[in-house]
């Protein structure tokens, strides 16, 4: 497989082609959690595995966000689970067998322990201070909020407070020079996802209250919220609509600019310098794999990215990329069909605002949702055009079990300029007409073709190169590959 790297803003391979990467998220959280619950997915190179990655890439997913958990990797201090990670490498494989390339992301959620929704380090490595891990009540980010043992824990983590004379974090660290050594060659490597949605700690729950008090008085204060009219809402069992007001991108951001000061601090103060160790950690190992810069877990609702772009020995990291996360106040739970576009929006706005002052290239690592019925399906249309407008790669958040035969397939399964000889001006899905389209400019001769994936029976192809169409096993899907000279073209696929 072509190696990946970064230019400029955007993905290259070592043919110097434009990627563009459509990707989802697979996790696996462990096979139990502290009160025995069965996780859901296992990373076996079994034949249900190989059934999985080759659907994948038959439906046009071209990277995976491979999630694995640091308790799984080191159950026992200093005791690395090689059979796990044997299978971590069995997928792997299977993934350079389909053509998909794939990422390691150090996954977790309230940083472990024994919580229902818990998942992340070992309970070696949790340390609460004395405070106790309760099972979930409400929502399963609860621990977030208002949950000292998580906060705690994560406060350590910070602290590099020492577990057996050895600091919790440089144990995390060596954990990852461990898992590099294993990755570093693999033909799959996309990169490396160093740790999910840090946290801030007990910082993080001041800016949960800080974030509640300001909801209130904004709700009390400011004219847009008709305050007669939301309590006849939630008198007449219509409690949902009350948040139709926060659809105004500015009146939500003023309800979540009171956690920017203290986000900030965490961002610049202790995720910069976590970050760029990380990343040095990798890079001691092997200089193969884009390195990912990841928001914290409130930056998901728009308050800014201020982390520092990763630099070590006094050097700015070259393969670097930005992978933040979005999601709609809907999501996880029946009312995702009211998902708001310009809530949303107005979150990765703010996003790319970061991800312009790194200079780097943005993949979105985190999105959507999905719920019963198909209205919701324009929101998640809605994003993708939004994604491919601002030539984003992405993985949704996340695959399950008969995600193909659901209807969110109408809207993930759709054609992508997979590699694009130059730079490409534009793309994007033409609904109206069936048909998708496709503008670059190519600056130089390429001995390699532009490919795009089709996700329909093609009628018709219209472009002044010289194409072939691949046909993808026994589907209405085939991989377009096109020979152009230099200079500006045009691409329409129609389909059938």
């Amino acid at each position: 497989m072509d190696r990946i790297s970064v230019e400029g803003r955007k993905f290259v391979d070592n043919f110097g082609r434009t990627r563009i990467f459509n990707g989802v998220n697979y996790c696996d959280k462990g096979e139990y959690n502290g009160w025995g619950v069965p996780r859901t997915f296992h990373l076996n190179g079994d034949k249900d595995s190989e059934n999985l990655v080759r659907e994948l890439s038959e439906n046009g997913f071209n990277i995976i966000r491979l999630g694995v958990t640091w308790a799984a990797i080191e159950p026992e201090p200093n005791r690395y689970d090689e059979e796990y990670i044997n299978r971590i490498e069995d997928f792997a494989n299977l993934c350079e067998k389909y053509g998909i390339y794939f990422y390691l992301d150090l996954h977790q959620d309230l940083y472990g322990g024994p919580s229902d929704a818990g998942d992340g380090a070992p309970l070696w490595a949790c340390m609460p201070d004395g405070a106790k891990f309760k099972p979930v009540k409400f929502v399963w980010a609860e621990g977030y909020f208002f949950r000292k043992a998580v906060h705690r824990c994560f406060d350590n983590f910070w602290a590099n407070k020492e577990y057996d004379g050895i600091g919790i974090q440089t144990r995390f660290l060596n954990m990852w020079t461990h898992l590099a050594e294993r990755f570093k060659d693999h033909p799959a490597l996309f990169g490396f996802d160093l740790f999910n949605e840090p946290f801030l700690g007990s910082s993080g729950g001041k800016v949960f209250r800080k974030l509640i008090l300001n909801l209130v008085k904004t709700v009390l204060t400011d004219k847009r919220c008709k305050k007669l009219w939301m309590i006849k809402q939630l008198v007449t069992g219509n409690a949902i609509r009350v948040l139709e007001p926060f659809n105004d991108p500015s009146l939500f951001r003023k309800v979540t600019s009171a956690g920017d000061k203290l986000v900030k601090k965490f961002d610049e103060e202790v995720y910069s310098d976590f970050i760029s160790t990380a990343a040095k950690t990798v890079r001691d190992v092997t200089d193969n794999g884009i390195i990912i810069m990841e928001n914290s877990y409130y930056s998901n609702l728009g308050i800014p990215y201020c982390a520092k772009a990763v630099n070590y020995n006094g050097v700015r990291e070259k393969n670097l990329c930005y992978t933040p996360h979005a999601y709609d106040l809907m999501v996880d739970t029946p009312a995702y069909k009211y998902a708001s576009d310009s809530r949303v929006w107005s979150i990765f706005s703010e996003q790319k605002k970061s991800a312009d002052r790194l200079n780097v290239p943005l993949m979105v690592g985190e999105w959507g949702g999905h719920s019963d019925g198909t209205e919701w399906l324009s929101h998640i249309n809605f994003l993708l055009d939004k994604f491919d407008e601002n030539q984003w790669s992405h993985t949704y958040w996340s695959f399950y079990n008969g995600m193909f035969t659901s209807p969110i397939s109408q809207s993930l399964v759709r054609s992508v300029p997979v590699a694009v000889c130059g730079t490409i001006e534009k793309y994007y899905s033409d609904r109206e007409n069936n048909a998708f389209v496709l503008e670059f400019n190519q600056e130089k001769d390429f001995d390699v073709p532009t490919v795009i994936y089709a996700h329909k029976e093609i009628e018709n192809i219209e472009t002044d190169g010289e194409y072939i169409i691949l046909p993808i096993a026994d589907t209405p899907h085939s991989r377009i590959e096109i020979k152009t000279s230099i200079g500006k073209h045009k691409v329409i696929v129609s389909f059938k």
